[in-house]
């Protein structure tokens, strides 16, 4: 006698699903009418700042952007042109230094700023390594 093997599915795992809790009824709170908030006042719209006036007429500013533009040529990169721009002109504020690096360095705006940022943060660790 040959025994036949019969492929019988798997039982089916039965859950039983909890009973589905009855929900209460819900209630509508009326609430009050809008008349009765105060109206908030609204913000007259901020005045248009318009940006500093910088002067680069000043022979120093001459200079370091002359010198950016001839470092430019030789094939220097923006940020060593920024750097040698940055030590020319320490002595002027933020502004003046940035609009140095847009003329002279060929950089935009935003980025004369992260080259500010950084010729500044390198300028102080090799100031604090010389003393």
């Amino acid at each position: 006698m040959t025994k036949k093997t019969v492929k019988v599915p798997a039982k089916k795992a039965v859950t039983k699903a909890a009973p589905a809790a009855k929900a209460a009824p819900t209630t509508v709170k009326k609430t009050a009418p809008a008349a009765a908030t105060p109206a908030t006042a609204t913000k007259p719209a901020p005045a248009v700042v318009e940006p500093k006036k910088i002067d680069m007429n000043k022979q120093s500013i001459k200079d370091a952007i002359a010198k950016g533009k001839e470092l430019l040529k030789e094939g220097k990169t923006k940020a060593d042109v920024a750097m040698v721009i940055f030590e020319a002109l320490k002595a002027e504020e933020k502004d003046v230094v940035i609009a140095a690096f847009v003329q002279g360095a060929g950089l935009t705006e935003k980025g004369s700023v992260t080259y500010w940022y950084n010729c500044k943060r390198k300028a102080g660790k090799t100031s604090a390594a010389k003393a």
